[in-house]
């Protein structure tokens, strides 16, 4: 279910499907948050969000919490290690619970795929999509199409590389609808073993050196985590492969930017002295989550 299935409820579930003018009005008013001249308003005052974070996350918990705080909301934070949730049901008890309490939207961390869509179905309050299983990562997106806009000027036209672990990655997801939506090409690059087979047919695979003549090279975090069953066989081996390194960097276009999720796995997808060179937007990334998700929040909530 995307934003656009979900109106009558205003659930934020992912970009696949919404449209160009929808992105642009929330790149927008992320743009006017970023520039507003005091640091916490009273445009939310009154209102009670929960932050359910079923699977952990830093970043993305924190960046909602400021983003909630400065738009003057009260904030309830819920995390749960995947251990203790095991079944979708209760993970329904959990946020039916807060609903009842009184909550006027609940952001949402989900690792189960399906979970969020059924939840949407039955819950009333509005949902944000956090990160979705391997479906998408709308507000990731939404700040990597905002950093993307800020540095080039346009979306239109530009080539985006996503090069790394397509199977199991939401962003990759997420950035393929918003970005071809907004008029960009997008091209992947990853191990066979990492392919996701069904995103071939909305953008093709290329080989690293293609990848590097992008516009944007943006390297996905390796999941580790979901490697148990040997499909990286080894850290050094795939930085030998498909690793950034100063040496393919210096490939790359002058005027091309890089560009991650985060958290990196230094001297894995990127080598630890390109994280911080002039080329990445990593931290850029990072600090103009805030602003998008203050637009999301907002949006979600007026």
């Amino acid at each position: 279910m995307s934003i656009v299935e979900a109106r009558a409820t205003k659930h934020f579930l992912g970009l696949k499907g919404v449209s160009a003018s929808e992105i642009a009005s929330i790149l927008d008013r992320a743009a006017y948050w970023e520039q507003y001249p005091t640091k916490v308003t009273n445009h939310l005052q009154g209102k009670f969000t929960a932050n359910l974070f079923f699977e952990n996350s830093t970043r993305t918990r924190f960046s909602f919490e400021l983003a909630q705080k400065r738009l003057g909301a009260e904030v309830l934070n819920f995390s749960a290690a995947e251990s203790s949730v095991q079944k979708g049901e209760s993970i329904y008890d959990t946020v039916r619970t807060l609903e009842s309490m009184g909550i006027d939207a609940g952001v949402i961390r989900l690792k189960p795929i399906g979970v969020l869509a059924e939840l949407a179905e039955r819950i009333k309050v509005p949902l944000i999509n956090a990160g979705d299983g391997n479906n998408e990562h709308p507000t990731q997106a939404l700040l990597d199409l905002y950093t993307m806009r800020k540095h080039f000027g346009d979306l239109k036209g530009l080539t985006v590389s996503i090069i790394g672990d397509i199977l199991h990655s939401r962003v990759a997801r997420s950035n393929l609808w918003a970005l071809q939506t907004m008029g960009a090409k997008v091209q992947f690059c990853a191990p066979v073993n990492m392919q996701a087979p069904e995103l071939a047919e909305h953008a093709p695979y290329v080989s690293f050196e293609q990848a590097l003549a992008a516009d944007v090279v943006m390297m996905l975090r390796v999941q580790l985590e979901r490697h148990e069953h040997g499909m990286l066989r080894s850290a050094e081996e795939y930085r030998e492969h498909y690793g950034l390194t100063a040496e393919r960097v210096a490939r790359m276009a002058p005027h091309a930017i890089i560009m991650h999720p985060a958290p990196v796995n230094r001297n894995v997808e990127i080598d630890d002295e390109i994280v911080e060179h002039e080329k990445s937007k990593i931290f850029t990334q990072i600090a103009n989550g805030v602003p998008i998700r203050m637009a999301v929040i907002e949006r979600t909530l007026s």
